[in-house]
């Protein structure tokens, strides 16, 4: 009996040789930063295109010349936007005499505090339990104990007006979206560059548009809150069972029945859910509208962060803190109401019945005293929480900067000499044809040819708007913050995603993270280090970190339980584990954070253009606050959205390159199966 020996070729894949082609991406991304600092050291300083702050080029003078256009132009749209914007007073302007500022002759708004804090307790009841009550009725007395009833009153105004005709457009455009795939497909990208923008971005086009004041500050909130509402509601209408929908189709429904009485309920949670993001996104929006003259809480934080009053700032960015935490709490509630019902909570039927008749009686008659007696109506000033908090914040700040100073500005200048100046060098003191190369081999390594299509769009447009220096500046700031928001991600989403222990303790105080407003993260940090281009970006790596983090946490723990005992049998350490099985196994998730991570830092360290952090940041500030230099403030919030897309499409598809096999692995999968089948 004889036997035929198979002779298998001989292949090179082993060794040195089978890492690199395993590791290309990273290989290669190494080889291009080599080569673009091996240039720099030869060309460092050369076409830069760098700019003074006081500098404009034609095209920020064409800009100028457009927005001078729109400011004096008389036509229908102008006309259109101006009966906008005047209705949008008019409705802030009654709901304000009602709540908050006297209507002549009489001395006091129509419903006072204890009016309003009836309303809010019953409107909190009906909506999402009683559980609720105990956190919204105990935040209303908060605003008034810390000295900041009128502002907080004037700051749920504008954001409950913007969530409400967000939700009006953004919930029938979202039914829209999922039933017609072609409407979809051209809402879909408008929605990526309006959530891309960082919010700060959006304020000086509405302020050329509609001027100053309540009016703009309700318009740019509720478009930047409007995407999330779209989103959820078309994701929600799309995630209908298609079996239901068939059964609905066979007994003869129409398309308006099957909507009102299969569809909406089915997604009702799913879309309150979009109403929770469109309430926290509008809040943001709100407190940052400050700077446009917007009313509520972002004006004294606004206020004191110009004249040096950390402990102004703290008070009122506490009361922004509880507002957040209490609006997310009741919209979150609402969207689980209907799990606790079907559960058996006993806060149903008759019970609720009685429950809302009473609250209904005590509600008009706290409305009715509060509209006539002056105790009900004015917060009572004797008792005040907030100007003790502010002198204690105040001294915390006198004593670190005294005492802390050595430490703080050790930390800061370390920073800024080894790690954010070299990183700054290189990018920002490159040529700019240099830097821009280099951008777009990273970009095709990274994410493939479409990111590579995407950076050079984006790159040709910055290039354009003649802001490449203050661009590659603010990218550099961008990126290094997010290099140390994946450093504390990968650390403490790692940690989370192997312990539930410690998923379930730091996992509520990232959710708490989550819901404050952004302007708020700037009040601590300049505390500790002051105004200048670190303090962006500390804050910026605060209010990205917890993103990250729950991204990582969740990959990790996403990881099949089957692969981790496997790899448990096999003799894997600990270490081994998480370096070999879980992070590989979550990459698509560590990619995703560091998208998500880029986007918010970029948001703050625009934002922190207020205190110091120069480049684009500045020139949007300085666009405010000159107004011959609008056109080139309007320039850099154009340039920042090209950043903040660019950006956002190198890492999302590199994600997705990062979730599906490379041809090289298909390759091999082919070959070793047809090795075996020999």
């Amino acid at each position: 009996m004889s036997s035929i020996a198979t002779v298998r070729p001989k292949t090179h894949d082993t060794g040195a040789l089978a890492t690199l082609r395993a590791r290309w991406r990273l290989v290669s991304l190494l080889a291009v930063v080599a080569m673009w600092v091996l240039v720099w050291a030869f060309t460092r300083g050369e076409q830069t295109l760098a700019i003074q702050a006081s500098d404009r080029t034609d095209i920020h003078g064409w800009f100028l010349a457009r927005t001078t256009a729109i400011e004096n132009a008389d036509n229908v749209v102008t006309s259109l936007l101006a009966a906008l914007s005047s209705g949008m007073d008019a409705t802030l302007l009654f709901l304000q005499h009602l709540f908050t500022v006297p209507e002549y002759p009489r001395p006091y708004p129509q419903i006072g505090w204890l009016g309003a804090l009836a309303i809010a307790s019953l409107a909190a009841y009906a909506v999402a339990g009683w559980r609720q009550v105990l956190v919204v009725a105990p935040s209303f007395l908060l605003f008034g104990l810390l000295g900041y009833y009128e502002d907080a009153m004037d700051l749920l105004i504008v954001t409950g007006v913007a969530v409400a005709v967000a939700l009006l457009i953004g919930i029938p455009l979202g039914i829209w979206m999922g039933h017609s795939k072609i409407v979809a497909a051209v809402v879909t990208p408008v929605l990526d560059v309006m959530q891309t923008m960082p919010s700060f971005v959006y304020l000086l086009p509405f302020s050329i548009l509609f001027g100053i004041g309540p009016a703009v500050a309700a318009l740019v909130t509720l478009v930047y809150a409007m995407p999330p509402s779209v989103r959820v509601t078309a994701y929600a209408v799309r995630g209908v069972s298609t079996t239901t929908l068939e059964a609905t189709d066979s007994l003869g429904q129409n398309r308006w029945q099957r909507l009102r009485h299969v569809e909406l309920p089915m997604a009702k949670r799913t879309i309150i859910v979009g109403v929770n993001q469109t309430t926290m996104a509008a809040l943001a929006m709100a407190t940052i509208a400050a700077y446009v003259d917007g009313p509520g809480l972002g004006q004294p934080v606004l206020e004191g962060l110009r004249r040096g009053q950390l402990g102004k700032s703290f008070v009122a960015g506490l009361a922004i803190v509880i507002m957040a935490i209490m609006l997310d709490r009741t919209t979150t509630a609402a969207s689980t109401r209907s799990d606790r019902v079907a559960r058996g909570d006993r806060d149903t039927g008759r019970v609720r019945t009685v429950a809302l008749v009473a609250g209904t009686v005590v509600t008009l008659a706290a409305v009715y005293l509060s509209n006539s007696y002056t105790w009900a109506n004015q917060f009572p000033e004797g008792v005040n929480i907030g100007d003790p908090i502010s002198t204690k914040v105040d001294d915390l700040a006198d004593w670190l900067r005294s005492d802390l100073s050595a430490i703080t500005t050790g930390v800061q200048e370390t920073f800024t000499l080894y790690f954010l100046n070299p990183v700054q060098d290189l990018v920002a003191n490159s040529p700019w044809f240099v830097a821009g190369l280099a951008i777009l081999a990273i970009a095709w390594i990274v994410g493939g040819v479409r990111a590579l299509g995407a950076a050079a769009v984006c790159l040709a447009g910055i290039y354009w708007l003649d802001l490449w220096n203050n661009a590659m500046i603010t990218l550099t700031a961008v990126l290094v913050a997010t290099v140390v928001v994946m450093i504390l991600g990968l650390a403490v989403g790692v940690w989370m995603g192997r312990s539930q222990v410690v998923d379930r303790s730091v996992r509520p105080v990232l959710d708490a993270a989550q819901t404050m407003p952004p302007f708020v993260y700037l009040i601590p940090v300049l505390v500790l280090f002051d105004a200048n281009r670190f303090t962006a970006m500390v804050a910026g790596i605060i209010y990205a970190a917890p993103v990250a983090i729950k991204l990582i946490a969740d990959g990790v723990s996403g990881v099949s339980a089957t692969t981790v005992e496997a790899a448990e049998s096999a003799g894997s350490s600990r270490l081994q584990m998480i370096t070999k099985v879980q992070l590989p196994m979550a990459r698509g998730s560590i990619l995703l954070a560091a998208n998500q991570g880029l986007l918010y830092v970029l948001s703050m360290v625009v934002i922190g253009g207020m205190v110091g952090a120069g480049a684009l940041g500045f020139d949007i500030v300085y666009g405010f606050r000159q107004a011959n230099f609008a056109g080139k403030g309007l320039a850099a919030g154009i340039t920042i959205v090209l950043i903040g897309i660019m950006l956002d499409r190198i890492t999302t598809y590199g994600a997705r390159r990062a979730q599906s096999p490379g041809r090289a692995t298909v390759r091999r999968k082919r070959l070793s199966l047809s090795r075996a089948e020999t």
